[in-house]
């Protein structure tokens, strides 16, 4: 059975991951797969000198050292337990009864990989806990699991709120068209409100891939409303979030215009960052 995988740490993102996983486990009916990876664990090193000679260390030095090296272990494993622990509370809070919890050292993306196998989402949040967030920096991790995933993923904003309506960011790309074919034919997004949107000035066959959705939608039975609107993706996008009171965006993760650079280039990594809600990005 497939299942939802949420990637939570420290941050103060976690509570929304949770909330954004609760919400697709309800939709997908399907149980959630809490994960939270500690980083590969470093131990102290014998520093060097000035002319790069080993400096001598005594035994009761050297154990010193080691004994710290794992009373740091042994810290972040307690610490990675309890935000495990918060993680499944929230959860059991929000109305998910069926949880795994799961906790390992080593590299996110590589866990991830082992996990997706078995999933059809994965919830991790805009910024992690060593984020900029005087300057609203994208999180790397989330820019490391966007790039190798390859199953859609879900990026939780700070905080949740229900979510009524989508709009699809539509550039004519591969990644956006599958978006659209993925999304007529599950259930996640089912019954919600749909926008379309194309940003910029696009020629006759992007027009024609636009109309495509819309009949794809459509003919799936969504009620959704294309629009093309002249201008910059970011600002035009982010504009049209804030006016029609979207609730959530959905984007491929890869296309082949200027909308494809999300966590590749400064364009879309704008976007994402300026519209303050959940997005699904699909491959």
């Amino acid at each position: 059975m497939a299942k939802i995988l949420a990637c939570i740490d420290g941050s103060i993102y976690s509570h929304s991951i949770c909330d954004l996983s609760a919400w697709a486990a309800s939709r997908l009916h399907q149980p959630v797969e809490l994960l939270h990876v500690l980083g590969r664990r470093e131990v102290s090193t014998i520093p060097v000198d000035i002319s790069g000679t080993l400096v001598a260390y005594s035994q009761d030095i050297l154990a010193e050292l080691a004994a710290m090296d794992e009373q740091r272990a042994s810290l972040s494993q307690k610490r990675g337990r309890l935000i495990l622990e918060e993680g499944a509370a929230r959860l059991k809070e929000v109305g998910v009864t069926e949880i795994d919890t799961h906790l390992y050292n080593g590299d996110l993306v590589e866990t991830v990989a082992e996990f997706e196998p078995d999933t059809s989402v994965i919830v991790i949040g805009k910024r992690g806990e060593a984020a900029d967030f005087a300057k609203l920096h994208l999180g790397s991790n989330l820019e490391r699991v966007a790039r190798a995933a390859k199953k859609p993923v879900l990026v939780a904003a700070r905080a949740f709120k229900p979510i009524r309506r989508f709009l699809i960011a539509f550039d004519g790309g591969p990644s956006v068209t599958r978006a659209v074919e993925l999304i007529a034919k599950g259930q996640l997004l089912r019954g919600l409100e749909g926008h379309l949107l194309m940003a910029g000035s696009p020629d006759e066959e992007a027009e024609a891939k636009l109309d495509a959705a819309e009949t794809t939608l459509r003919e799936a039975g969504w009620d959704v409303r294309a629009r093309i609107l002249p201008g910059e993706p970011e600002t035009v996008i982010a504009a049209e979030v804030a006016s029609a009171s979207i609730d959530l965006l959905v984007m491929g993760a890869y296309g082949h215009s200027r909308i494809r650079n999300l966590i590749i280039g400064s364009t879309t990594t704008a976007m994402v960052r300026l519209c303050l809600i959940p997005v699904l990005m699909m491959r």
